[in-house]
């Protein structure tokens, strides 16, 4: 399989472990996102100089990486916001309407033509994300849980920029140059607000937090940056849907949150659309050369 279908995918699973990640940190929402962006930066430097790479850290990587790196902080502390005032369920449906607008705009702004069969496929992957949603999207009419919603939409239009600035960064600025400064700058836009929380982290907090600098912090989002160099804007947001699949299987082992046979069903669909979509990408697109 392509390398970058398979970055997209790694990067969905580990993107889906936040949430797990943050409900045992027991934190704010911007201190989880603070030390996962700014340790998944700190690993990214720190592998760059052991490999011999330092010409990849100190380079100036353009006002666009460091803007993609802002959009990157606000889909993180929204995303959790949005889980301390509504479901997982509702804050992940709400979110996950982002990899279809990107694909949308990148429809008619950005020349990345999509076909029918990329529409159905997409169209496919939200129905059956629908269907492990059983087709309830829950509001209580309470004011935190609109509140949940209102973060979750901010979340998802961050998710959306995150995804289309990717494309538009230059290939000059190596795409691991590219991640970890975009999450050094997602994690000096949190640093104000992080200090504003004025939190005493215990011992236990902390190997949690580490945890959400490596998986959803350093493996994930270089992983996501490299896909997005790539793949178009359609395949990888039909890949990304792998991440609310990891949402609701670690619901289920840690949370003891049980999946039914629509579930089931839905999650199905979703991996076959982005299984075709994959498929048909390597065969409608040229082989894209890699630098290293």
């Amino acid at each position: 399989m392509n390398s970058h279908i398979l970055a997209a995918v790694f990067a969905a699973v580990f993107m889906g472990t936040i949430g797990a990640i943050s409900v045992y940190a027991g934190v704010s929402a911007e201190t989880v996102t603070f030390y996962r962006l700014f340790i998944g930066a700190a690993l990214m430097a720190a592998f760059l100089l052991l490999t011999g790479q330092r010409a990849k850290v100190f380079t100036w990587p353009g006002f666009k990486v460091l803007v993609t790196g802002a959009y990157l902080a606000g889909f993180v502390v929204f995303y959790v916001m949005a889980m301390n005032y509504t479901s997982m369920a509702n804050a992940v449906m709400l979110l996950y309407l982002a990899p279809a607008a990107a694909s949308i705009v990148a429809h008619f702004f950005m020349g990345e033509r999509l076909s029918g069969l990329g529409a159905a496929l997409i169209a496919l992957a939200l129905f059956g994300f629908a269907m492990m949603m059983e087709f309830n999207f829950n509001l209580s009419g309470r004011a935190e849980e609109a509140a949940g919603l209102f973060y979750a939409l901010c979340a998802m239009l961050c998710y959306a920029a995150f995804i289309l600035t990717n494309r538009l960064i230059h290939e000059r600025v190596h795409v691991l140059t590219r991640s970890g400064y975009q999450m050094l700058a997602g994690a000096l836009c949190m640093l104000p607000l992080m200090l504003m929380q004025d939190e005493a982290i215990q011992a236990g907090q902390w190997g949690w937090l580490a945890a959400a600098g490596v998986l959803p912090g350093f493996l994930a989002i270089m992983l996501a940056v490299v896909a997005l160099k790539a793949l178009p804007a359609a395949t990888y947001g039909t890949l990304a849907y792998l991440e609310p699949i990891t949402v609701i299987i670690l619901g289920w082992l840690l949370f003891d949150q049980s999946l039914n046979l629509l579930q089931m069903s839905g999650g199905a669909l979703i991996i076959v659309s982005g299984v075709v979509q994959a498929v048909w990408s390597q065969r409608e697109a040229p082989p894209v050369p890699v630098r290293t």
